[in-house]
C-alpha cells in the first residue's frame, strides 16, 4: 500500500511505508527502528563521554536501559492521562502502545525518576549523571523525530513556506479535527500544505546537541549540561508546540508547551545564579566538578 507525503512548493513527495521487514505475521515498523536508532546513539554517545564525569560506561549502559524502560512507561502514562477522555471509555487500549501515543515530557519524567532512585543506590553523583546524559538525550530526539516521519504524525497548521507538506492521512486527519481544532482559536484547510514540526524539532535538537557537544569540556559546575539541554529544549518546544496540530490539552492550553515555557524560564534563572556563584567561587560542592584523573 502506497503511502505519500508530499511537498508542493518543492516539487518532492516520498512513498513512506510504515512496515520496515515482515517475519510471518511478525512486522517491524520504520518507526520502532528509528526510536531504537535514537535511543542507541544516546547511548553510545553518553558512554563515550562518561570518563570527563568521573563516570564508568557499564554504568552509563546500565542507567540507560532503566532509564529507557522507566521513559517509555512514562511517556505512556502521561500521554494517557491526558487522554483520559478517549481512554476512560476504552480502558482496554490504555496498554496499546504499540498503536501509538507517547509524550516525550512523561517519558523525560520517568527517566529521571529511576535515575535519581539509581544514583542514589549506587552513591554516584545525580547531576553527573544528568549533565553525561544531556547530549546524548538530544541526538536521541533529534534521530527520534524522524519517526514520526515515517508514521506522517506531529505536523503542524497551514503554511505557505515553500516546505509545506500534505498527505491523503494528513487531510483526513485535518477534516476530522477541524471542528474541535477551531474550538482552541486553530482555523485549519485539510486541502493545504501544514508545517513539517517534526523536521523543526529534529533540526532544534540537532543544533542542540552540537553546541553541548562543544560546550561539554567548558562546563563551569555540575547541573550546568542539564540546564542547558532545559532551556534549549524548553525554548525550541514552545514555539514548536504552538504550531501543532496534535497536542495535549488542559482546558485551552497545550500541556506540552506550558511545561517548555516553565522548565526554559526556570533552567535560565538557576543557570544565571550558579554562574554567578561560580564566578564569585562560592558554589556548594555538590555542583563543583572534580578535576578528570590524568
Amino acid at each position: 500500500m502506497e503511502r505519500i507525503i508530499s511537498f508542493p512548493g518543492l516539487g518532492l513527495e516520498f512513498n513512506l511505508p510504515q512496515i520496515a521487514l515482515q517475519f510471518g505475521s511478525v512486522k517491524v515498523y520504520w518507526y520502532g527502528i528509528i526510536l531504537v536508532t535514537g535511543m542507541l546513539c544516546a547511548m553510545l554517545y553518553s558512554s563515550k563521554r562518561s570518563y570527563e564525569f568521573g563516570l564508568h560506561p557499564d554504568k552509563i549502559a546500565d542507567f540507560s536501559l532503566y532509564a529507557i524502560f522507566a521513559g517509555i512507561i512514562g511517556a505512556r502514562i502521561y500521554y494517557v492521562a491526558f487522554s483520559w477522555d478517549y481512554y476512560s471509555a476504552h480502558p482496554a487500549d490504555i496498554i496499546k502502545i504499540w498503536e501509538g501515543g507517547i509524550a516525550i515530557y512523561g517519558g523525560i519524567i520517568g527517566g529521571l525518576l529511576i535515575i535519581l532512585l539509581m544514583a542514589r543506590h549506587y552513591k554516584i553523583p545525580f547531576l553527573s549523571i544528568t549533565d553525561c546524559a544531556a547530549g546524548g538525550l538530544i541526538i536521541g530526539q533529534s534521530i527520534g523525530r524522524w519517526g514520526n516521519f515515517m508514521n506522517m504524525e506531529a505536523f503542524g497548521g497551514n503554511t505557505t513556506l515553500p516546505w509545506g507538506m500534505t498527505s491523503t492521512s494528513i487531510v483526513n486527519y485535518l477534516e476530522v479535527q477541524s471542528i474541535k481544532l477551531a474550538e482552541f482559536g486553530i482555523v485549519v484547510d485539510p486541502t493545504m500544505p501544514v508545517h513539517p514540526t517534526f523536521f523543526y524539532e529534529s533540526i532544534w535538537n540537532l543544533f542542540g546537541f552540537l553546541f553541548i557537544v562543544w560546550y561539554t569540556s567548558r562546563r563551569k559546575f555540575k547541573g550546568e549540561l542539564t540546564l542547558i539541554y532545559a532551556f534549549w529544549y524548553g525554548l525550541g518546544r514552545s514555539w514548536i508546540e504552538g504550531l501543532r496540530t496534535d497536542s495535549l490539552m488542559i482546558g485551552n492550553f497545550r500541556i506540552s508547551q506550558l511545561l517548555a515555557i516553565l522548565c526554559t524560564v526556570v533552567a535560565l534563572g538557576l543557570w544565571f545564579y550558579l554562574s554567578q556563584k561560580a564566578k564569585k567561587g562560592e558554589l556548594s560542592e555538590k555542583f563543583l566538578i572534580e578535576p578528570l584523573e590524568e
